[in-house]
């Protein structure tokens, strides 16, 4: 796919929308609704554990640049169960000035569960980007999410150093903050981030000191820059590094551990993994 520049700052790029509605009957999650606009769309559901819905995102233009707007809403009935992922990494490519926007709004019921597992995203230098992503959990709902970002393509020596990041990520309860977290990154300035290109985080709820320990023992491989923290439930993991294949491994050795625990099932891989 080539890619071509834009240069006029005021160009409105892909207007996007998606909104998924799950609801649960006596044998299984169904998706009862899918409505979009523009470049966003879903697979058929996956069924590989029986009851819990497998559903993967597509975004088929490839990339996203200067000027589109993508706006994805999941809204989970009550006792539904999702497991939602993509086949590929996304893609920020280098703007001549115009924002590109991802907003993410999930919306858990009560006794709903979420497993919110993307693939990488991937900012190239020059990248003028804007994510927000937000979770609305309910009493009794579950939440394993995952988000890695990556600054530039280390993988052929091109780092962040130009371009523009904001990057903000809620979880409320209730209605009530649990955590609010926000970064922001520009003009090739990466000490905030340790001059690291893999950033990751990870979310667990409702998780317990037990939980928090166990998850701490697997972060050894990433080294100094990883860590974990649980306040009000919400296990939070937070770590940087220099190797994508030592961020993927450990990210889903947690994600392995958790899920037993948190869900009473053990971890079926979606299959577009090992494809």
């Amino acid at each position: 796919m080539v890619v071509t520049q834009v240069t006029d700052k005021i160009y409105k790029g892909w207007q996007a929308s998606l909104a998924l509605q799950f609801c649960h009957i006596a044998e299984k999650t169904l998706l009862r609704s899918a409505r979009h606009i523009g470049p966003l769309t879903v697979q058929r559901p996956f069924y590989p554990e029986g009851d819990t819905c497998h559903l993967y995102l597509l975004h088929p233009p490839g990339g996203i640049v200067g000027g589109d707007e993508l706006d994805i809403t999941v809204t989970l009935d009550d006792k539904s169960h999702v497991l939602l992922t993509m086949p590929g990494a996304s893609k920020f490519y280098r703007s001549a000035g115009a924002t590109a926007r991802l907003n993410q709004h999930f919306h858990l019921a009560p006794d709903a569960t979420l497993e919110w597992l993307p693939q990488d995203a991937i900012f190239f230098p020059g990248a003028q980007a804007r994510v927000q992503t937000v979770f609305h959990l309910s009493t009794g709902s579950r939440l394993l999410a995952w988000d890695l970002q990556c600054l530039g393509r280390p993988v052929i020596g091109e780092s962040f150093s130009r371009g523009q990041l904001d990057n903000r990520l809620e979880v409320w309860k209730d209605d009530l903050p649990l955590l609010i977290e926000r970064l922001h990154l520009a003009d090739g300035d990466l000490s905030p981030v340790a001059n690291q290109p893999w950033i990751g985080t990870l979310l667990f709820y409702p998780a317990t000191e037990m939980l928090l320990e166990g998850v701490r023992e697997k972060l050894a491989a990433l080294g100094a820059f990883a860590g974990a923290t649980l306040t009000d439930g919400l296990l939070t993991v937070r770590f940087l590094s220099d190797d994508n294949l030592i961020c993927q491994r450990v990210m889903r050795d947690i994600w392995r551990f958790m899920r037993p625990h948190l869900l009473q099932k053990p971890p079926v891989l979606p299959r577009i993994w090992q494809t």
